[in-house]
């Protein structure tokens, strides 16, 4: 019987080291890339909006066969390839810039081949945690992955925001580059998960992948707590990403503050995230774990009003106070939302499952992003910050009018899908 305990498990300590690595460099690159467009390059907001679009339409583009894919190769190799690639896309960014060559059609071209690197990187880490833990160490599995993913956006925003001041943003990129190779370089260290468990179904041949991304798609539309998390994620995404995309143009330009007071800003949401996941544990225990994602949702849903108000003075602070409070909800909803999501999905499933999902929260990201340029060019800037809060404010309601709202704890042990037989997959 595997640990409940995720640190006990080698493998998890070296992808925990590998992500937090990926992490800070993510982040140092969402504030060091959209800040070139802006200062460098005198971005328009819908420029803006479709670099942040071409970030995440990988998502729609090869999202769903990506799952398929990741469910029959070795999850280390996707994963290691992945950051070699995103290492590769950055460093073009700061060479470009010193050969006075740089153009928004490079930085486009550079967010969307991260984008496809993403893709693998997140699919194939959540689909290797429940091989590496078990599912009764997947409650504190996520809370570290959360945590840590909160704690990047703390330390690499603020850090992303205070090199662009210090060193120009061009500079800031050579960072993210150089952290995703020593990613890589460290995820070198990933054994071979556990075999896939008994209760995941016989071997047999992979079906096609038209058939598999069907399966896939049917294990999660068909069912309807993870219909509802889906749903409520999205949404979620959807808001904060209507929010986040024309903050660069507010701050720097509507409101004359610097890139380090943004970058502190956007740290405001990880210790907010970072809480929630901190929290997610206890608040489960008390509420239960379907009860825990309706019951804070309803209650804090609100505060994400406060958000649009962000201004000089006084107000900037009150708005990222509500900002803090709504990413709370929000680390909240990543610890228990995935961790039930992995504990319904029998291990065959998982990469598509994970697929499915980050096709559903990263298509939302792309459609915010789109939505946010057009809002913001054709309506202004608050506008799409209204719009955007207004998403965030109702996020909760599938989750809270489904029957994930009675769940007490997570299945020991999903059943396989209807029509799906467990197809057996390469593991690392």
């Amino acid at each position: 019987m595997p640990t409940q305990s995720p640190w006990r498990t080698p493998g998890f300590r070296t992808l925990f080291t590998a992500t937090a690595l990926s992490q800070l460099g993510t982040n140092i690159g969402y504030v060091a890339v959209p800040l070139i467009a802006v200062s460098a390059l005198d971005a328009s907001p819908a420029q803006v909006g479709l670099l942040a679009t071409l970030s995440t339409v990988a998502f729609l583009v090869i999202g769903l066969p990506a799952g398929a894919w990741v469910d029959r190769m070795r999850h280390r190799r996707v994963l290691i390839a992945a950051e070699l690639a995103r290492a590769g896309v950055f460093a073009s960014v700061p060479v470009a810039s010193s050969l006075d060559a740089l153009t928004l059609g490079q930085l486009y071209a550079v967010v969307l081949l991260n984008g496809c690197a993403t893709v693998f990187f997140d699919v194939g880490s959540q689909s290797v945690l429940p091989e590496l833990v078990g599912r009764r160490g997947l409650v504190r599995a996520n809370t570290a992955v959360v945590s840590l993913q909160a704690a990047g956006n703390v330390a690499g925003r603020g850090a992303g925001g205070g090199l662009v001041q210090l060193l120009t943003a061009p500079v800031a990129v050579v960072g993210v580059g150089v952290l995703h190779l020593a990613s890589a370089l460290r995820l070198g260290g990933v054994g071979r998960a556990r075999p896939a468990s008994a209760g995941s179904g016989p071997a047999r041949p992979p079906a096609g992948l038209r058939a598999q991304i069907a399966e896939g798609l049917r294990h999660v539309l068909g069912n309807r707590e993870l219909r509802a998390l889906a749903l409520t994620a999205s949404l979620n995404n959807l808001g904060a990403q209507l929010v986040n995309t024309l903050l660069p143009l507010l701050f720097t330009r509507e409101l004359g503050l610097s890139a380090g007071v943004l970058g502190l800003y956007w740290a405001f949401g990880g210790v907010g995230i970072f809480l929630g996941a901190r929290c997610a544990r206890r608040v489960a225990r008390r509420l239960g774990h379907g009860r825990a994602l309706g019951l804070v949702g309803l209650c804090m849903a609100p505060v994400a009003l406060v958000v649009p108000l962000v201004d000089r003075g006084p107000w900037l602070w009150l708005a990222a106070a509500g900002w803090m409070l709504a990413t709370f909800k929000m680390g909240i909803d990543n610890v228990l939302g995935v961790s039930l999501r992995q504990g319904l999905t029998p291990d065959p499933l998982l990469g598509r499952m994970n697929a499915t999902f980050r096709f559903m929260l990263t298509g939302a990201l792309a459609v915010g992003s789109a939505l946010a340029g057009l809002i913001g060019e054709f309506a202004g800037v608050r506008t799409a910050l209204w719009v955007g809060g207004g998403c965030l404010t109702l996020a909760f309601v599938p989750v809270f009018l489904s029957p994930v709202r009675t769940r007490r704890e997570l299945p020991r042990q999903p059943s396989p899908s209807p029509g799906v037989d467990g197809a057996a997959v390469a593991q690392a």
